[in-house]
């Protein structure tokens, strides 16, 4: 009954009309969206329109949250899935967005705690994504990235792509693939990319990939699908192999979009 309720919420959703306002924040802000073509440009409209609505959203550190900045990450964040058989994040139920670059407090060990290390200092944060948590976002980090692709650094689609990853349960760089045989390919090709990144990282060399795509293989999976989106052609000739499994997962092909660009009307 809660899904037949939720579904028909949904639906109803999906069929209003998209307002102008929103169909102008997401032109002028998200790059990508003028590379799709008609239809998938009317397919994610209307999943914006239903993730928009599920989540609940919260302006921190004294930012006012308006139409704009929601419908700006909505857009970036239904595009990893545009391709995908999903369920809107339905592990997401909350973003936060913060104005610019969070500090977290410094952590203090608890009365009875036991400290044998040095605490940790805070470090500044862009983003975050928890396991079966809240996704967090730095608005003028999220604005920037999604107009300027040519950079390679997009904090939705790296937050984003961690909540992919983690619907199996573990943030692992991995994330769910059913069949045997694309699993198996993934693992040899992201394994080799990863390796080849941390031994050229480590060395001091320049790399396409961000070198905090080293970290770990979470890292790596959201680092390659920033790549994938915003430099798909660069991705293609640094490391085609692993151009190819992105494509075979996300199930779209972001070089082949490049020579579009928005009607003037549609």
């Amino acid at each position: 009954m809660l899904h037949w309720l939720r579904d028909r919420r949904r639906a109803e959703a999906r069929k209003r009309p998209f307002p102008p306002d929103w169909e102008a924040f997401v032109r002028a802000n998200v790059a990508h969206y003028c590379m799709l073509d008609d239809a998938e440009r009317a397919e994610l409209r209307a999943m914006i329109q239903v993730f928009l609505e599920e989540k609940h959203w919260e302006g921190c550190g004294g930012l006012d949250l308006t139409d704009e900045i929601r419908v700006t990450i909505s857009a970036q964040a239904c595009l990893l899935q545009l391709g995908l058989p999903h369920d809107y994040y339905s592990d997401v139920e909350s973003i936060l967005v913060y104005p610019s670059t969070v500090v977290p407090p410094e952590r203090r060990p608890g009365v009875f705690e036991r400290v044998d290390r040095p605490v940790e200092p805070s470090v500044p944060i862009l983003g975050q994504a928890f396991t079966r948590g809240p996704v967090i976002l730095v608005w003028d980090a999220v604005v920037h990235g999604a107009r300027h692709p040519e950079e390679g650094h997009n904090l939705v689609y790296h937050e984003f792509a961690h909540k992919l990853d983690m619907l199996d349960g573990a943030a692992d760089g991995t994330p769910p693939i059913a069949d045997r045989g694309r699993l198996a390919e993934w693992a040899a090709v992201c394994s080799h990319e990863f390796l080849r990144l941390r031994r050229l990282a480590g060395k001091g060399h320049k790399t396409f990939l961000d070198s905090y795509g080293a970290a770990n293989e979470a890292e790596f999976f959201a680092v390659a699908t920033e790549e994938f989106f915003d430099r798909p052609l660069d991705l293609q000739r640094h490391a085609p192999d692993l151009y190819r499994v992105l494509s075979a997962y996300y199930r779209q092909d972001p070089a082949k979009r490049l020579s579009r660009t928005c009607p003037a009307k549609e």
